[in-house]
């Protein structure tokens, strides 16, 4: 039976207007006043916001820009609806029979999932040599390992160059350049998940005296404050990592030095989830980065195949692994891959905010059958006191 896109939607919706109305109630309650429209400054205590009224002067003692970001565009595509970024991908708008994702990162891969489950088959193009190139690629295996039982092809290394609009009911005719050759594929829809861009450059703030960087980043210091001490900066056009729960502590952050607090932003580390199946998840260092940087560490790896929860689930392709300081025995970073993963990966955070070393891991006694165990037998397999393996 096909699935209902109409009652998936309208649940969609639900949820979003459920969160988005909790907000509205808790700015009421806290008597925030909420002005529509879109502002841009006009000088360094002063802001224009134009909305269906009109446009009118709206100023302010202290500021907090929190203006996040908009998907990448590819200037070389057509203007046609077939092409879609991942705002238009979560309207489902309709199930292609064919989908080609430009771009094999978290937010690609998360959207060809739905749409796989959905019934759709994927092609997915990534121009490095890997998927989520920001994790490694031993984290990334067990994933990479099932989309590629599921997928059309996973073309790593490849760019597109050009995309064709046929007529009225034709195909869309992709080129793609890979490492033996160019070739054309015809797709029903195409989404183009290549990152997002901040969106700092249509403040207008040069009136601010702001400066804006790159593509539309506003430079912080570490109390969120701008060039501009009065005028604060979080979230996605303060600089990565562009997720949602850095902005929210970045958002304390400049509340609190707004109002004299003495405090800074300065995480030991800022978790990365894939929402995919299997989840992906990474926290501080990763091996590839103290590779890069001649960081020497050491690994704790422990994988899923040895223990009995994933068993139980039907699903031993995890892996949890630490990344260590030889030296000093502290937690580094860390890399998971499988079920619940972005759940797992926040005892890591907390380990690393408090200054925990390995054997403090390894011996917290964790609950027995979970998965939260192969944290645990991670660490205990760097210090070689495992036993379950």
């Amino acid at each position: 039976e096909p699935p209902d896109l109409a009652k998936m939607r309208a649940f969609k919706d639900g949820v979003v207007s459920r969160l988005t109305g909790g907000l509205e109630g808790l700015a009421r309650r806290r008597k925030v006043r909420v002005i529509r429209g879109t502002a841009r400054f006009t000088g360094p205590n002063a802001l224009a916001v134009a909305s269906e009224d009109g446009e009118r002067p709206l100023g302010f003692d202290q500021a907090v820009i929190a203006a996040g970001s908009a998907p990448v565009r590819l200037p070389f595509l057509p203007d046609d609806p077939r092409i879609m970024d991942s705002t238009g991908a979560l309207a489902l708008a309709e199930m292609p029979d064919r989908l080609l994702v430009i771009g094999g990162g978290i937010i690609g891969l998360e959207m060809a999932q739905v749409y796989h489950a959905l019934g759709s088959r994927i092609d997915i193009l990534e121009m490095a040599d890997q998927l989520i190139p920001g994790a490694d690629k031993d984290i990334v295996a067990p994933l990479a390992r099932r989309l590629a039982g599921q997928y059309g092809s996973i073309m790593t290394g490849a760019k597109v160059t050009a995309v064709v609009a046929g007529g009225t009911g034709e195909a869309l005719t992709a080129t793609i350049e890979g490492p033996d050759g160019a070739e054309t594929r015809a797709y029903d829809r195409v989404l183009v998940a290549v990152g997002r861009t901040p969106n700092g450059g249509g403040l207008g703030a040069e009136a601010a005296g702001l400066t804006v960087e790159g593509p539309g980043f506003i430079p912080v210091d570490a109390q969120m404050r701008t060039a501009q001490p009065h005028i604060f900066a979080i979230g996605d056009v303060a600089g990565q990592p562009m997720l949602a729960h850095k902005a929210v502590h970045e958002g304390k952050v400049a509340a609190e030095a707004a109002c004299g607090e003495k405090v800074a932003f300065e995480p030991a580390g800022i978790p990365s989830v894939a929402y995919t199946d299997p989840e992906i998840a990474w926290v501080g260092l990763t091996e590839t980065q103290a590779k890069a940087q001649g960081i020497k560490v050491k690994t704790g790896k422990f994988p899923w195949a040895a223990s009995g929860r994933s068993l139980s689930l039907g699903r031993d392709e995890g892996l949890t692994k630490l990344v260590i300081d030889p030296a000093t025995n502290k937690i580094l970073g860390a890399g998971i891959a499988g079920p619940n993963a972005g759940d797992l990966i926040a005892e890591v955070c907390l380990a690393m905010e408090m200054g925990a070393d390995a054997e403090d891991v390894g011996l917290t006694i964790h609950p027995h059958p979970t998965l939260s165990e192969t944290v645990a037998f991670a660490a205990e397999a760097y210090a070689g006191t495992l036993t379950d393996l």
